[in-house]
C-alpha cells in the first residue's frame, strides 16, 4: 500500500522552532477522458458508453449505480485495460493505456490492481488463507511470506480466527470478506469491485460497504464499485449514475 509523503509547508519554522509539515494532496490514480465504446452487432452498431469522464484519487471511494446493461461492467473492463475504448482515453497511474502493451497491462493488473465480483469465486477445497494467498504464487512470493501476508489481510477484514476454514464452512458475508482480503493481499493502488454486495442481505451488504470504505480511507487505496445497492450512496465519497452509457453525478 502506498505510503503518505510529508512535505514542509513553505519551509518556515513554527513558533516552537520546528518546521511544520503537511500531508501531500492525494495522487491521481485514474483519469477517464471522453471514453466511448461501440460494438458492431449484426449490421448495426451498439453504443455501450458515451463520452464518459471520471477521475479517482488515492483513498477515494466511488460508487457507480445503474441497471443491468447500462454500461457499468464495460466501463470497468476498459479501466482495467481488458478492452479498449472506441474513442477517448484512459490514464491509469499516470500512463495512457493506449501506449501500454498487453504484457504490461497484465503486470499492472496483477501487481497494482485488485478485483472483486458479485460472487466470491473461492476455491472450495482450499482454506481461506490459501485462497487469499493464491495471487502471491503468481509473483513467486515465498511460502512463508505468502502465509504471513494472507493472514494479515484476513485479520484486516475480521477473519483472523477463520483462516483455516474452507469456503463451504463460511457464511456468504465471510466468503465475501475473504474475497476482499484476496483483492488487498498484494497491496494494490486501485480496486475495482463489480456488484460486490449483490448476493448479500441488507445488513451484511452494509457491513461490506463500510469495510471497503474504511480500507480506502485508511490505506489510501482507490475504490470504484458498481452497484444496485442504495446503501452505497451513503457510504461512498462520490456517487455517479450511468444510464444508456452516459455517466453523470448522482445524488447521495
Amino acid at each position: 500500500m502506498q505510503g503518505t509523503d510529508v512535505q514542509s509547508a513553505g519551509g518556515q519554522p513554527s513558533s516552537n522552532g520546528s518546521t511544520p509539515h503537511t500531508r501531500r494532496a492525494p495522487a491521481e490514480l485514474l483519469r477517464v477522458e471522453g471514453v466511448s465504446k461501440e460494438f458492431k452487432v449484426g449490421g448495426g452498431v451498439v453504443t455501450a458508453l458515451r463520452s464518459v469522464n471520471l477521475q479517482l484519487r488515492e483513498g477515494e471511494f466511488i460508487a457507480i449505480r445503474g441497471r443491468s446493461g447500462a454500461g457499468k461492467t464495460t466501463l470497468l473492463n476498459i479501466i482495467a485495460g481488458l478492452d479498449d475504448p472506441t474513442h477517448g482515453r484512459i490514464v491509469l497511474f499516470g500512463r495512457d493505456l493506449a501506449n501500454v502493451k498487453e504484457g504490461e497491462r497484465t503486470a499492472i493488473r496483477r501487481n497494482e490492481m485488485g478485483f472483486m465480483f458479485q460472487a466470491a469465486h473461492l476455491i472450495p477445497t482450499l482454506t481461506a488463507r490459501e485462497n487469499v494467498g493464491l495471487l502471491l504464487r503468481l509473483s513467486n512470493t515465498s511460502a512463508a511470506e505468502r502465509e504471513q501476508r494472507a493472514s494479515e489481510a484476513l485479520a484486516l477484514v475480521g477473519l483472523g480466527e477463520r483462516q483455516q476454514h474452507r469456503a463451504p464452512e463460511l457464511s456468504g458475508g465471510e466468503q465475501q470478506r475473504v474475497a476482499i482480503a484476496r483483492a488487498l493481499v498484494h497491496a494494490p493502488r486501485l480496486v475495482l469491485a463489480d456488484e460486490p454486495t449483490g448476493n448479500l442481505d441488507t445488513h451484511t451488504g452494509l457491513a461490506i460497504l463500510d469495510l471497503l470504505r474504511n480500507v480506502a480511507h485508511n490505506a489510501g487505496i482507490g475504490f470504484i464499485i458498481t452497484t444496485h445497492d442504495p446503501q452505497a450512496s451513503a457510504i461512498a465519497d462520490a456517487v455517479y449514475d450511468i444510464s444508456d452509457g452516459v455517466l453523470s453525478p448522482g445524488q447521495k
